[in-house]
Formats: C-alpha cells, structure tokens, sequence
C-alpha cells in the first residue's frame, strides 16, 4: 500500500498515467545487466534502448552461481541508470579528469571507466570504508587500469581546487524509485525524510561545487520522483552555485519523459525503476587550484620499486610502479600529477592495478591483475576450468591442477581470467582474496543458466 502522502505528491507529476505507473509498481522488477568487453557473446534478449551494451533478462538467474560475473564479464544494473551512455556519448569527446562521488556498489563507476575517451582517468569515491571495498573489488574485477577508489567525504575532495572536468553524482535519496525493488522502501519513506535528503543533496552539492572546473559538467541523478530532490534541487545548483542545464539527443521510442530540468524514468514507460538525471555545466569560477601541475616538481619524491619482478605481468606501456604497505601497484605515467594529487590528500582504496606482493625473491600476483585488461596473458601459464572447478575455486577452495606446471597459474574459464594459483605439483594454493570468495553454498550438481547463454 502506498502512503496517502506518497500519492498526493506524486499524482499530479504524472496526470492521467497515474493508474499505469501503480500498476507497474505490483509488477515484477526488471532484470538487467551490461556488458563489459572482456567477452562478446552473441545474446538474442531484448536490449536496453540507450545503451546498446545492456540486455533485459527473461528472469533473474542465481547470478552468484556464474563465474563470469565474477571475472568481471557483466554487471547486474538498473537500466535506468545506463541512460549515463548517451550523456557521455554526447557531452564527453575528449579525455577528462572523472569523479563518480557517491559511487557504491560500482554500476556507474565500472559503466564510466568504459565509456570515457581514452586517455581519461576516473577516481570512484565512497564516503563508508566497507562500501568503499565492495566498490573497489567490483572495479578491479571490471579490470579497467586507469581507476581510483577513494573513501572521502565531499568536503574533503571539495578541496581539491578545479580538479575534475566531470563529476558524477548519484545522490542518497529518498528512495521511491525502489518501492517495487524493495517493499522495505515504502515502510521507511516519508515527507520529513524527503525534505531531510533535499537538505543533504544541497550540502553535498556545496561540498563538491569548488572541486569542478569552470565549465565543467555535473550529472545529477536520484532514484526518486519528487520534484524537491529533482527539479527544484536542480533550480537551487542554477541559482545558488552558477550552473546551466544541457541537454541530450533522446529517441521518442525510449518512453523517457523530459521534464522542465532533466530526464525522468517511469517504470510504466522504460522498463526501468524510478530514475531521474540532469546534467549541468559549471557557469561559476573555481577558486584558484593550489594544486596547479606547475608545481608538482617540488613534492616529495617517493622511491620507486624495481620493475624487474613483476614488468613482465603487464602489456607493454609508459607504466609507473609504486610501493604501499608491501602491495606493488602500476599505473600509467600521464596520471602522474591526478594521483599525486589524491595520494596526498585522499584516502586511497585502490589505484591503478595491484599487481602483488613482493616477498623477498618472490613475487605474488593479486587477482586484480589476474582481471586487469592489461595483463599480458603471454607471459603466464594458464590453464582453463570448468564450472565446478571454477565454483570452488571462486569459494577458496583448494583445486588441484596435475597436468599443469608448477608454478603461479592464471585460471581462466570459458577463456576469461578469473584468479591465480601457486601450483605445488601435489596440491595448488589458492590465491582467491578471502573477502571476495562465494559464501553461498552452491549445488554442484544442480543446473544453473548463465546470462551468457548457456548452462552451467
């Protein structure tokens, strides 16, 4: 049932539509998923229209049970939300400095390292250090190498004067547009809640505003209807912080409402969940930077770890190596002065790709680099599982590999890397992180249908 209140808010935002968006609120939730480029498989389910990478799925497969979702091959999203494809498309043609702020669990951040152009660096932040976690494990399994994740506070990096050409914005809301996904939502919502998240919204934005360049663009999103953490937030940025609304190429066929500042997602019309965006262009000046390029010569050199353990690990480009708390790091040369950046005032999760760790001689690679798009798969030997090798694998336990050397192994399956081993000869250690491993217990004989197309 949903609240009297509820419905004399939302009711006059959609006229007579009213009736179809109720009835798609008792109707099942959407499932979809995107696709990364790791794997091409030839699907024949019905695509999401504004993102040509996403499919809508017939029903909801047990997801856990895929080892494809695990090496990164797909993401679980809203469809809603991959609406992010069109702004970048048409607004983003040349390389940026990227933040997605509020990026948890990783739909937007893992969407984004994908659709930049190259040459584009993107810092993913999450105010909740467990969060940040779960948001870093996602993005190394995307495997995209030019990628941070950071746990701050908008004040924190609102004082990273002019650093981000883009900054993306999905903002804690209220949550309407989840009553359907999650009955919970309607329990828990009410109007002092809706003008508590209004409030937040704007504190956030104020935090954020002096990091954004002159020019540079926002994309504000929320999944909720009212028009006070939509639109009249939007009215509020225009006004109070200097900002004009820009808008998109969008396809009548889509069923996306354009509203008066941005674009709204109905659930009758896009098979989606509730979803608003707008994006807007920074009209107001940015405080001088005092972290100008021009002065990155007089920071504090940081000694740099031989390459010659691990350089072989990695296809060949202008990498830089960086050692933290024992765990070997690499990203690529022209980042040097964003990373310097965030080394020294952010608090990092992760960046670039882990490569390992080194111990003594010994050089132990670390799954991300395992899914890293960069690794140099030549270089290793690998050996290719099947399912429930691979399940037991993903669930940390031991596997044996007899007909392989001894020696760090690259597992792959259905050819996609998904981890390492050390092979011993008698027995392989398994190098699975131990907080990504699959908890759930899972039938090995059971029949489970993967996304891809195929059976497990």
């Amino acid at each position: 049932m949903l609240p009297l209140s509820f419905i004399q808010q939302t009711r006059p935002l959609l006229g007579d539509e009213w009736e179809a968006f109720e009835q798609a609120l008792q109707l099942e939730t959407p499932v979809s998923i995107r696709l990364n480029d790791k794997l091409h498989p030839n699907l024949s389910y019905n695509k999401v229209s504004w993102c040509e990478s996403a499919y809508y799925l017939p029903s909801r497969p047990l997801f856990t049970a895929d080892p494809l979702l695990h090496a990164g091959t797909y993401y679980v999203q809203e469809a809603g939300s991959m609406f992010l494809k069109q702004i970048i498309k048409q607004l983003i043609r040349i390389p940026v400095y990227a933040l997605d702020l509020c990026a948890a669990p990783g739909g937007k951040s893992t969407h984004l390292s994908n659709l930049l152009p190259k040459g584009s660096f993107l810092i993913a932040n999450e105010t909740v250090r467990q969060r940040a976690n779960i948001l870093a494990e996602n993005l190394q399994k995307w495997g995209n190498p030019h990628v941070a994740v950071t746990h701050n506070s908008a004040a924190d990096i609102g004082q990273l004067s002019a650093a981000f050409d883009l900054i993306v914005t999905d903002v804690p809301c209220s949550g309407e547009g989840m009553f359907r996904k999650d009955p919970d939502a309607i329990n828990e919502w009410s109007l002092a809640d809706v003008e508590l998240c209004a409030a937040r919204q704007q504190a956030i934005l104020t935090d954020i505003w002096p990091s954004l360049k002159e020019d540079g663009l926002l994309v504000y999103s929320t999944c909720t209807y009212n028009r006070k953490e939509n639109e009249e937030n939007i009215q509020w940025i225009i006004n109070e912080l200097g900002a004009e609304i820009l808008w998109v190429e969008v396809d009548d066929t889509w069923g996306i409402t354009r509203s008066d500042y941005g674009y709204r997602f109905y659930p009758h019309k896009t098979h989606s969940e509730g979803f608003f965006v707008s994006v807007l262009r920074k009209t107001s000046a940015s405080p001088s930077s005092t972290h100008s390029r021009s002065k990155l010569d007089s920071r504090k050199k940081q000694a740099m770890p031989s390459s010659e353990q691990f350089s072989e690990f990695l296809q060949k480009d202008n990498w830089i190596y960086s050692e933290n708390r024992g765990k070997i790091y690499a990203y690529n040369k022209q980042f040097d002065d964003i990373i310097y950046l965030i080394n020294r005032y952010l608090n990092i999760v992760t960046c670039g790709i882990t490569l390992g760790e080194s111990k003594g001689k010994d050089f132990i690679p670390h799954t991300a680099l395992a899914l890293s798009k960069a690794v140099n798969r030549s270089s290793v030997s690998s050996a290719e599982i099947d399912w429930k090798t691979a399940i037991n694998f993903l669930s940390r336990e031991a596997i044996d590999l007899p007909e392989s050397p001894k020696g760090y192994i690259l597992l792959t399956y259905m050819s996609v890397p998904i981890g390492w081993v050390k092979n011993l000869g008698n027995r392989a250690n398994n190098l699975y992180p131990t907080e990504w491993r699959i908890r759930m217990n899972i039938d090995l004989n059971g029949i489970y249908e993967s996304p891809m197309n195929s059976k497990l």
